[in-house]
């Protein structure tokens, strides 16, 4: 391959600043993604078996994630974690609240939030789903290292992808470029042929140019 001409380049430093303004937001959306396929597993599986209690907190804080104020949300999510800590609707309204947070630019709760879904869930698709948002929010914070322990973690083959890529843009941004480039190449892979983040991995991929 040869080298990228100007007009390549220019679309590599503009893909660079996109992704560094936007890398956040995208994971995020990653985040609810898994989210939304695991709660539709358990609403399947669980909806029928769960206390009253539980079930009622839980749609409170749906019902004030739409409105989307950090206050409100957390306040309804931390009742449902105090009140029913074991059920599979605290982590989900703890990795809820901690998006919001995040969004509303608190981190510290953001964090606190997801640590408790790593540490109280059941299932693994959540914790890892927690996990992966954690190791996004370290890698904003360029805690490297940290966020790198995260991505060591064990986990399904659904998300060997998503490990793959974050782990690349963690070693790209510690300019470990040779690193990078084999956890993109993971990534590609390990992700569905349909998968729309395909072309994102792929232009990351590019970006890093030729190998040494």
């Amino acid at each position: 391959m040869s080298e990228l001409d100007l007009h390549e380049q220019e679309q590599v430093d503009a893909l660079k600043s996109w992704w560094k303004e936007n890398s956040s937001w995208v994971y995020g959306l990653v985040t609810v993604s898994l989210l939304a396929f695991a709660g539709s597993q358990f609403w399947k599986q669980h909806q029928a078996s769960q206390s009253t209690g539980a079930a009622s907190l839980y749609a409170e804080v749906m019902k004030q994630t739409a409105s989307g104020d950090d206050k409100l949300i957390g306040d309804a999510a931390d009742a449902l974690a105090e009140r029913f800590a074991d059920s599979p609707y605290a982590t989900r309204a703890q990795l809820l609240a901690a998006q919001i947070s995040q969004q509303a630019g608190d981190a510290t709760r953001a964090k606190a939030r997801l640590w408790w879904v790593i540490e109280h869930a059941d299932e693994d698709g959540l914790q890892h789903v927690a996990r992966l948002k954690l190791a996004a929010m370290l890698l904003d914070e360029k805690q490297y290292e940290d966020a790198l322990k995260h991505l060591g973690t064990e986990h399904p083959a659904a998300f060997d992808s998503v490990y793959a890529d974050l782990k690349g843009d963690v070693l790209s941004a510690m300019g470990k470029t040779d690193d990078a480039r084999i956890a993109y190449k993971q990534a590609l892979e390990k992700a569905d042929e349909q998968a729309v983040q395909r072309n994102l991995i792929q232009l990351k991929l590019d970006g890093l140019g030729n190998a040494k």
